[in-house]
């Protein structure tokens, strides 16, 4: 099986959900992972690099062409699915704003597939054609994956082949963070206690939340880790025990962790969080160390309730939820973690993936008996649609969810 996978997240950006998965598929298969393209150029061109046994690809443009953004894009497709034997790979997106200039590619794939890691058009700067795209793409795709149990619950409303697959983990990567290891040269002379994040920092972020904890507590040290994009950095909080040490490599995170007291995931409560299912939480578990985090429902649903999470949302139960979590008994903690997470792993989340294409592939290769049954359903459905504006799949399309 060949995969041609298109994303809007570069593949050296932030290691998440797509670097886990597709190099995981890059152990059995071609894997071409396709960014978005960067306007540079006079003569369009494909760059092509590996990476964990993924070949990235990078189109380059041209800026002066506007107007024919799509015909330089569709021309360096069809120019890699003929040199690579493409034609009937299984599409997999990741973002439904490569859909104008690939759609002629995943009409003739074996099939699509959409893995909705997050609710796109919520985000800053979404653009206006990103529902209308989204929708396009959930109709023609044969299995839709979710990154959350809220996204879940949005998405199957309109296609009955959407599974759930959370955010996994790594446990072994992180399980370093419980171990003595150096201390990381720019966070060695912060002092304790360090309350911790890790991740993009972003407009999913309450800025204003991390000022007043800040503010509150000047006996904390806050260690912000990561990228800062799509805000203002002079928007940024400051204070004397906010330290930003900016993005740091995969490899590198557990070492940052290992220095942390408490991990916290300070979100807004906004658009573009509503439907989120962080990948940090399982990451700072199997780091072993204490989390506390505002109600994201994803979050507490299925962590706070667990008791692995502590929450709060104002600044007063905010600071009160990091000292119950700085409060936690970290061997007890540990084992709870441990067990809570004793089934979730990248590998097992790959696999389960594997096998639905899989089905999905063999399906198409069954002959079909037409059943009457199925139009009378098919018109149903559509009939549906129509009063409700929103597209129907038809029963006969639909597959069990496991």
């Amino acid at each position: 099986m060949d995969l041609l996978c298109f994303s809007h997240l570069r593949w050296d950006f932030v290691y998440q959900r797509p670097n886990h998965l597709m190099a995981r598929a890059a152990r059995r298969h071609r894997v071409f992972f396709v960014e978005e393209p960067i306007r540079d150029t006079t003569i369009p061109r494909l760059t092509t690099s590996r990476r964990d046994g993924v070949t990235v690809v990078v189109p380059h443009i041209a800026a002066t062409d506007r107007d024919g953004e799509e015909r330089q894009l569709r021309l360096l497709l069809d120019e890699l699915v003929r040199g690579e034997r493409l034609s009937h790979a299984v599409v997999w997106y990741y973002t439904p704003m490569a859909l104008p200039w690939t759609r002629h590619i995943a009409a003739t794939a074996r099939a699509t597939v959409y893995d909705c890691m997050d609710h796109l058009a919520g985000f800053l700067g979404a653009p206006d054609d990103l529902l209308d795209l989204e929708q396009e793409l959930m109709a023609s795709a044969d299995l839709v994956f979710t990154g959350g149990a809220s996204l879940h619950s949005l998405k199957r409303r309109v296609h009955g082949a959407v599974h759930c697959f959370p955010s996994s983990v790594d446990t072994a990567h992180f399980g370093r963070a419980r171990r003595a290891t150096p201390d990381p040269a720019d966070q060695r002379a912060i002092p304790g206690p360090r309350i911790g994040y890790f991740g993009v920092i972003d407009e999913r972020l309450d800025l204003e939340l991390i000022g007043e904890v800040a503010g509150r507590r000047p006996d904390w040290r806050l260690v912000m880790v990561g990228p800062v994009v799509k805000i203002d950095p002079d928007s940024l909080p400051e204070a004397s025990n906010i330290h930003y040490l900016g993005p740091k490599s995969y490899s590198e995170l557990p070492d940052y962790l290992a220095g942390w007291d408490a991990a916290i995931m300070p979100f807004a409560r906004n658009a573009a969080t509503r439907y989120i299912s962080p990948t940090k939480t399982p990451e700072y578990l199997a780091g072993g160390r204490p989390v506390a985090s505002t109600s994201i429902h994803d979050v507490v649903n299925p962590y706070g309730e667990a008791g692995l999470v502590h929450v709060g949302d104002t600044p007063e139960d905010f600071e009160a939820a990091i000292c119950r979590a700085l409060a936690d008994d970290r061997e007890a903690l540990c084992r709870r973690a441990d067990a809570f997470l004793a089934n979730q792993s990248w590998d097992r989340t790959w696999a389960q993936m594997e096998a639905l294409i899989a089905d999905t592939l063999a399906a198409r290769r069954a002959p079909t008996i037409r059943r009457p049954a199925a139009a009378a359903t098919a018109r149903q459905a559509t009939s549906r649609s129509i009063s409700t504006g929103v597209p129907a799949v038809s029963a006969a399309s639909r597959r069990s969810e496991p």
